[in-house]
């Protein structure tokens, strides 16, 4: 490295993150010590030590030579992305993420199927190992009935309490102590009841009812774990590691395939929220993975290639067809493919048999996944949410009051467009715990990255122009206005003055492209600063592991 200032800024940033990770120690031997846990100390030196290797070797990569030449940002992708997230694993530990068990038990359905196991029971309840049952019941409160041919709790059974729902401390605990083999309170009742390996317990938590599609990452650990007998906590770990795995595989397609604006793509991979939910087993992997590739080869074929070809049609049509149905709001981005010249397909026909195939893949997966879905919300005169059990807003209604939509949509923004920027970034981590939040000042430095990033540099070109860049935004307002009326059916009593629900990560999916259509002549950066941008983003999620690790020691 010859560079001066970056070594610099290396030698600062890793300084100063080492001060910090030592003074949250503090917090974490106070912790310790009040829960009777020293190993907690271990593993933070474990995450700290790591994090500083890290910073340097991120440093060396984004700021240094390697034989005379910078690596490119495709290639240094898959060593942050993976380890970024490998991090972020371990901080938050399973069940952690928003909806994670749910989305945990439906992968885990799809690895009985796979395996030919029992799938559900009678009852209509998802079926696990009864060591696996201590992510719903991490302390034994359940008063188990094993009269049948799976245990379950008894009726009139207390609540029980899952695990990493709340994070705290006790999490840690858990998970420390199915990786050294402690005994779980089901392995203690399993064996006092002379139980075999096989035996099965029922949940009482539900599935998540979309594409499978959405879940055969998680799915493939799963199996593994399965296979090779592994407990709990190396399954979950497995399930979840393979998400990230895919995550991280598929954005770096992405970014091979992007023409332009892969600082900014990096810049969004990068966010704390991403980073969280990609070492989870959220279906958010699956919609951000094939909406980020969806953009990038749209955006390829619309401004580097020179025709479009058949494959390219069917990595559309795939993309769409995996990623739409687990939210359909996301169906907009394919107008992202009208950016495409019609002399690139080779005429008005071929263009509309592509059209077709994008379009028909995504609408038959519509069809079989969630026809009954949005049958019921288009032809209810009225509705009753789910979970609260008050009248909710329903299509019909808001079709015949024009007004009181566009009135809804006016105060949700008035009101919430701070949360949901803060959100988007990482201000509620965990499962949405405002307790575990992205520090204000960070949020700021990451907004203010992802600007800079979407800002020209000297030398390059304007690509995204005229009339394509406000198609662009319009694209995205679509997205948010959809993603916006469906909380608003789904989610939203009628006696709410705002739109309830919606949350910044669901805007992650299209942020990049809107991000590149905002790079124009008017704001034009003096210097190139984009990798040191992106090591200090870095650098940032680094210091975010090490204070969310000694937020959950301190939280008892």
């Amino acid at each position: 490295m010859k560079d001066r200032h970056g070594l610099a800024m290396i030698g600062i940033t890793t300084g100063a993150l080492a001060v910090l990770g030592l003074w949250h120690l503090f917090d974490v031997r106070a912790g310790a010590e009040a829960a009777g846990d020293a190993w907690l100390a271990g593993w933070y030196l474990a995450l700290w030590v790591p994090a500083l290797g890290a910073a340097i070797l991120f440093g060396w990569l984004l700021q240094g030579q390697i034989r005379g030449r910078r690596l490119s940002l495709v290639q240094i992708y898959p060593a942050a992305g993976l380890l970024l997230g490998l991090l972020y694993l371990f901080v938050f530990p399973p069940m952690s993420a928003p909806d994670e068990i749910s989305h945990y038990l439906t992968a885990y359905e799809l690895s009985s199927r796979v395996l030919g196991q029992p799938v559900r029971s009678d009852e209509g309840r998802t079926l696990v190992r009864v060591q696996d049952w201590v992510f719903e019941d991490s302390e034994g409160d359940y008063v188990i009935d094993t009269s049948g041919a799976y245990w379950k709790a008894a009726d009139g059974s207390t609540e029980a309490t899952a695990a990493g729902q709340t994070l705290k401390e006790d999490t840690y605990r858990l998970v420390h102590n199915l990786l050294t083999g402690a005994e779980t309170p089901q392995q203690k009742q399993l064996a006092a009841a002379g139980g075999g390996d096989g035996l099965l317990a029922e949940t009482r938590f539900y599935t998540v009812d979309t594409t499978p599609a959405a879940y055969l990452p998680q799915t493939v650990g799963i199996v593994l774990a399965r296979l090779f007998h592994m407990n709990s906590i190396w399954l979950a770990y497995m399930g979840r590691f393979m998400n990230l795995l895919f995550f991280v595989g598929m954005t770096w397609l992405a970014l091979r395939r992007l023409p332009f604006g892969r600082e900014v793509l990096f810049g969004v991979a990068l966010l704390p929220m991403t980073l969280h939910l990609s070492a989870s087993f959220s279906y958010d992997v699956m919609i951000l993975a094939c909406m980020f590739l969806f953009t990038a080869v749209c955006l390829d074929l619309a401004y580097a290639r020179e025709r479009v070809r058949l494959w390219d049609v069917a990595l559309l049509a795939l993309l769409m067809a995996a990623g739409g149905p687990c939210k359909m709001v996301y169906a907009a981005m394919m107008g992202l493919c009208l950016l495409i010249p019609v002399r690139k397909f080779g005429g008005w026909g071929k263009w509309a048999a592509s059209a077709v195939l994008v379009a028909g893949a995504w609408a038959a997966v519509m069809a079989l996944v969630n026809a009954g879905v949005v049958n019921a919300y288009a032809s209810a005169a009225s509705t009753v949410l789910p979970v609260s059990g008050e009248e909710g807003f329903s299509l019909t209604l808001l079709l015949h009051r024009p007004v009181l939509l566009l009135q809804m949509f006016y105060n949700t923004l008035l009101h919430h467009l701070d949360e949901y920027h803060l959100t988007m970034i990482g201000s509620e981590l965990g499962n949405l715990d405002p307790v575990l939040n992205v520090p204000y000042f960070l949020i700021v430095f990451y907004t203010a990255g992802l600007l800079l990033l979407a800002f020209r540099v000297p030398g390059e070109n304007l690509v995204i122009t005229g009339g394509r860049r406000w198609w662009i935004f319009t694209v995205c307002a679509v997205c948010t206005a959809a993603i916006m009326l469906s909380m608003l059916i789904a989610w939203t009593p009628r006696t709410s003055a705002v739109i309830e629900g919606v949350q910044g990560r669901y805007f992650l999916p299209f942020l990049p492209v809107f991000l590149m259509a905002c790079k124009n002549d008017r704001l034009v950066l003096t210097k190139d600063g984009n990798r040191s941008i992106l090591y200090l983003m870095c650098c940032a999620n680094l210091y975010v592991v090490l204070r969310m690790f000694s937020v959950v020691c301190m939280r008892l």
